[in-house]
């Protein structure tokens, strides 16, 4: 019996396109979904009833938010001073993985990479301090992985001027980080050839969401995919990225 998660960036609350995120997430039944820029609970509340979820939380103006198939047996928000959002941490009924939702900060510059270097070290303290048994860091992480394609030359002409004022290089250590602490990156291993981009979803050139497990646990996931369903484009401008894992 398998267990599946589904990361969501969903853009800007997504408003107006709760039919189109709803319709996306019937396609692969996920049994939770972790949303990212879910600042409107009426929309997660709307794209819960429509997809048949059982609970869902999001707090108004928050980027993170959940849904789940069957109720959780808890969920908490943890604010680390030095973040600009919250990590979520929900613990699933019908299943030992515990899940860690994670936004990390947004535009690709040397700055802004050194404050999700410092956002990920106080969510692995947390984790480390709490979770020894099978878990997911899973969601938007918001920078390029060692080794991944990243064509400053598609980017939008304000955001490549950020990359020209952070002297034209950035130093990505936010994902050598987090695999330097033993965790897999879940679609790299299944996927080693598939550059996996996942926005923006019109003409897609930079992976930003990822799902992690700890290097103990990685042969109880069964898939990682980038959910490439025909209408996607019109939901948000990511690509849902969804994990499913067996029980240990």
């Amino acid at each position: 019996m398998s267990f599946r998660i589904l990361s969501y960036n969903i853009r800007r609350g997504g408003a107006g396109r709760e039919g189109a995120i709803a319709a996306v997430i019937r396609t692969v039944s996920p049994d939770i979904v972790v949303f990212e820029e879910a600042t409107r609970p009426d929309v997660v509340e709307c794209v819960a009833r429509e997809t048949g979820m059982a609970q869902w939380a999001s707090r108004s103006g928050k980027s993170l938010a959940f849904m789940s198939r069957a109720p959780v047996a808890s969920y908490a928000v943890h604010s680390p001073a030095i973040s600009r959002h919250a990590f979520l941490e929900i613990a699933p009924a019908a299943t030992t993985w515990r899940v860690f939702g994670v936004h990390l900060s947004a535009v690709h510059a040397a700055w802004t990479e050194r404050r999700r270097l410092l956002e990920l070290r106080a969510l692995l303290r947390a984790v480390a301090a709490h979770e020894k048994g099978p878990h997911v860091l899973i969601g938007d992480f918001n920078t390029v992985a060692p080794g991944d394609i990243f064509d400053v030359r598609k980017l939008p002409t304000r955001l490549r001027a950020l990359v020209w004022l952070s002297g034209g290089h950035i130093r990505w250590r936010t994902i050598a980080t987090v695999l330097s602490t033993g965790y897999v990156d879940s679609f790299r291993k299944l996927h080693p050839n598939d550059v996996g981009y996942t926005l923006p979803t019109p003409h897609p050139h930079v992976r930003l969401d990822y799902a992690f497990v700890p290097g103990a646990f990685a042969q109880h996931v069964r898939a990682c995919d980038i959910v490439r369903t025909p209408d996607v484009a019109q939901a948000s401008d990511h690509f849902p990225l969804l994990l499913e894992v067996d029980h240990p």
